[in-house]
């Protein structure tokens, strides 16, 4: 008997590029979206789209049903990637509201419905910051008073949510990814945000600090193992490749022909000029790349290990020269790039 995949935030950067690759392996897929996403991320694939709000319990009512359908509950595999990612540096009602209640709300769906596996997509900001540059492992507890800024507590709330679920019988795996980047971002991220600018011709600067970023196919591949083979109430880091900033843009010159970035500035002068970066790009109406707390974010300790992922699940992580070709390429080819004499990535 084939199984039933559920996918929430189905057009997401993460959502859509999972959906892509069930619905390649011929499964059958809902994918769960907002009623106003105009995305359309996925019209061609065969992925039937289901539009809620997950915190509209009824909602989900409606996507979990399967009484006209030959599946039972435990065919049903819940692959929870909606949510809100925030760099703001401000409080946001909704983005705790989606992250914590959000979650809430499918966790208690999929006991009700008495669901065969959940997937939980955290991040590893919920993860406690050590106080020494040491490698970084799963932890298994989650406390958001230890960690720092609104999306690192809401993520570690709703994981903690997730794993008090199991108490219950819930057969619920979370895995943590570091800076998704990659192809198939029709909403365009952060991430993507920053190399359509370099592209552009828009940055003319960076500054110092790094993270570790990981592709979004690696990750939805890695998704998809630990709903095969993941433990219950385990935790899985899925993270890539720690890079500085200026080592990400140096490989996307050396890719794209673009003018290289030469102006490194410090931690200090960006921390100075953020608020005029994140109201710049509200002006714009576009993701901020830098805020406080992105700031804050490429200066701390993001030494990742997956090593738990790659015994216990396969996991893989591709070159990052591969995912930003791959980038560059998406990108040309749906004009989300405004320069049209680019250099093809070889």
């Amino acid at each position: 008997m084939p199984k039933l995949y559920i996918v929430t935030g189905a057009y997401g950067h993460l959502g859509n590029t999972i959906v892509r690759m069930l619905c390649e392996q011929g499964h059958r897929v809902r994918g769960f979206v907002m009623p106003n996403d105009k995305t359309n991320a996925l019209s061609d694939t065969k992925a039937i789209i289901y539009f809620g709000d997950i915190l509209n319990q009824k909602s989900l009512e409606s996507l979990f049903d399967i009484s006209d359908t030959i599946y039972k509950p435990e065919d049903i595999v819940v692959i929870h990637t909606a949510g809100i990612v925030s760099i703001s540096s401000h409080y946001e009602d909704l983005v705790h509201k989606v992250n914590v209640e959000g979650t809430r709300n499918v966790v208690n769906q999929c006991i009700k419905s008495k669901i065969g596996k959940l997937i939980y997509t955290s991040s590893v900001h919920a993860i406690p910051e050590p106080s020494e540059n040491t490698i970084i492992r799963e932890v298994t507890t989650f406390d958001p008073n230890a960690v720092v800024g609104l999306y690192a507590k809401t993520k570690a709330e709703a994981t903690q949510i997730v794993l008090d679920s199991c108490k219950l019988g819930l057969n619920a795996t979370i895995v943590h990814p570091s800076g998704i980047i990659g192809p198939n971002d029709y909403g365009s991220g952060h991430l993507t945000q920053l190399i359509r600018d370099f592209v552009d011709g828009r940055l003319t600067a960076c500054i110092k600090g790094g993270y570790d970023f990981v592709d979004v196919r690696d990750v939805a591949k890695g998704i998809l193992l630990a709903s095969d083979i993941g433990k219950a109430g385990k935790c899985y880091i899925l993270s890539g490749h720690y890079l500085k900033v200026e080592e990400l843009l140096h490989k996307l010159h050396i890719i794209t022909n673009r003018k290289a970035i030469t102006t490194v500035l410090p931690i200090w002068f960006a921390k100075f000029t953020a608020p005029l970066s994140e109201l710049y790009y509200k002006l714009l109406k576009q993701p901020p790349l830098y805020t406080r707390y992105s700031i804050y974010t490429l200066s701390t300790y993001a030494n990742f290990s997956n090593e738990l992922a790659q015994i216990e699940l396969g996991y893989q992580v591709r070159p990052i020269e591969d995912t930003l070709k791959d980038t560059y390429q998406w990108l040309i080819q749906h004009g989300k790039i405004k320069h049209t004499n680019q250099k093809k990535a070889s």
